[in-house]
């Protein structure tokens, strides 16, 4: 008889699902028993135990086995892998507040309502961001010596916009000017100088265009444009103007568009109120007071929860929530609310369409061009300019198949964000009235009779109605 087979018969051999643990079980036991470390290592090693084996475990077993009749004990520990670290671009300043109005608070506790603008200005050469690099993380073994592959860390970039430097080593962001230090669409950072009008935007002023941040101390009034590639911070009313900005639009007045104009942001819009107005957000459109007989489209939410909090009439739009204190009134006047609806996506998805076709013809073309070519090389007719033509043929289909490709990508990309209603949601915090409308992705529900206090989301195939946690 073997010392494997015998002491087979005192114990038993298991390992957790992933072999990072390695259990003794005694089957087995008789007084008489009595084992050698040496060879209880061997047996344990005749089970495929190559890593991990904890001695001490072995020697108490061994010296007192009658403590191990009934349990099952871990003898050897492998090693979890641990999994790189994504690198990680970290501001250093908070813009979380950026533009937003704040009467400032002097040292004896007064305020000061004429000191409203605080904005992110940074020095020439100051440090705006910094980006520490991935880690690569470590592989794990299991107790029978295999490796466990590890996931290494994300690498991640500077979004590098204007007015700003980079280091050589790509580790340090800094100002290239002295100005305000403003995200735009798509995370770009960037240093715009300010432009600031203290008075009305009429016709002293003319129409606007501007590279950086436009502060205006006044009213904008109708017919006026502005144009911004950074934020537009407005202190009176917009009437039936067009606000344009790259980044944030910020109107402490309020908005009466007079169904002219429109108020357009690729980050967030702030307002106290619409009126008649055209509002578009490539972020967050947040009113205090009302929206009314308005048309508002958010890329992600629309916040209108204030003290009144009220909308009515009009239609809006919002890629992910809209969250109101009233919606409708009495009269059961026709207020639209859609969420999960993301136009520019869907617009996108109509242009790569047209590229992927038109990258298909071309490629169709190169195709042909380089089989006759061929034809000629297997007949030895190839000439010196077809044998360049021929490789010049070639990197261009190489190239063409690699934008394909990334077409193919962002469009199934785009129809997954299309088909994702899970975070479309409207939440009522007071009351909704008869005459509203929800529309979440393809469905729609119409509101009969006032309700309080309910959340409206998309579930199998449905809009489900709940109340407001």
């Amino acid at each position: 008889m073997s010392v494997d087979y015998a002491l087979d018969k005192y114990f038993k051999v298991t390992f957790s699902d992933d072999k990072t643990v390695a259990y003794l079980q005694m089957s087995d036991w008789d007084k008489d028993f009595k084992c050698q470390i040496e060879t209880l290592e061997q047996f344990l090693r005749g089970h495929q135990i190559r890593y991990g084996l904890q001695h001490d475990t072995l020697g108490r077993i061994v010296s007192h086995s009658e403590e191990y009749q009934y349990s099952r004990t871990p003898i050897a520990m492998g090693t979890e892998p641990i999994h790189g670290e994504n690198g990680v671009i970290e501001l250093k300043f908070d813009l979380g507040e950026q533009g937003t109005p704040r009467p400032l608070e002097t040292v004896d506790g007064k305020v000061d309502y004429k000191e409203i603008t605080r904005l992110n200005n940074v020095k020439k050469g100051q440090l705006i961001a910094t980006r520490t690099p991935p880690k690569p993380g470590v592989p794990g073994t299991t107790v029978t010596g295999e490796t466990v592959p590890c996931k290494p860390g994300k690498e991640t970039h500077f979004k590098v916009g204007k007015n700003v430097l980079v280091n050589p080593e790509k580790t340090a962001m800094y100002a290239a000017i002295d100005g305000l230090l403003t995200i735009t669409e798509k995370g770009k950072i960037n240093v715009f100088p300010i432009y600031e009008i203290n008075g009305d935007v009429d016709y002293s002023i003319g129409n606007i265009d501007f590279v950086g941040t436009v502060v205006i101390r006044g009213n904008v009034l109708s017919g006026f444009r502005i144009k911004a590639a950074g934020d537009i911070r407005v202190t009176g009313f917009v009437e039936g103007a067009e606000l344009e900005a790259e980044g944030s639009i910020d109107i402490s007045g309020g908005i009466i568009g007079y169904n002219k104009g429109y108020v357009k942001a690729g980050h967030n819009v702030k307002s106290s109120f619409v009126q008649d107005g055209n509002v578009i957000a490539g972020a967050d459109i947040t009113i205090s007071q009302s929206i009314m007989h308005s048309n508002i489209r958010a890329g992600q939410n629309v916040i209108c929860n204030g003290a009144k909090g009220l909308i009515v009439g009009g239609v809006v739009q919002a890629g992910e929530k809209v969250i109101a204190r009233t919606i409708g009134n009495t009269m059961s006047t026709a207020t639209v609310i859609e969420v999960g609806v993301l136009p520019e996506l869907r617009n996108e998805l109509s242009e790569l369409r047209t590229q992927l076709k038109q990258q298909v013809e071309s490629m169709d073309k190169t195709d042909k061009a380089l089989y006759l070519l061929n034809q000629l090389a297997a007949a030895g007719q190839l000439s010196p300019d077809k044998l360049a033509l021929r490789v010049k043929l070639n990197v261009t289909k190489k190239s063409n198949m690699s934008e394909q490709n990334e077409i193919k990508d962002r469009m199934l990309e785009i129809e997954r964000m299309l088909e994702d209603t899970g975070i479309a949601k409207v939440e009522i915090v007071k009351t909704i009235y008869g005459g509203a409308k929800i529309v979440i992705g393809r469905y729609t529900r119409f509101i009969k009779d006032p309700t309080q206090r309910v959340s409206f989301y998309y579930q199998d195939g449905d809009i489900s109605m709940v109340p407001l946690i």
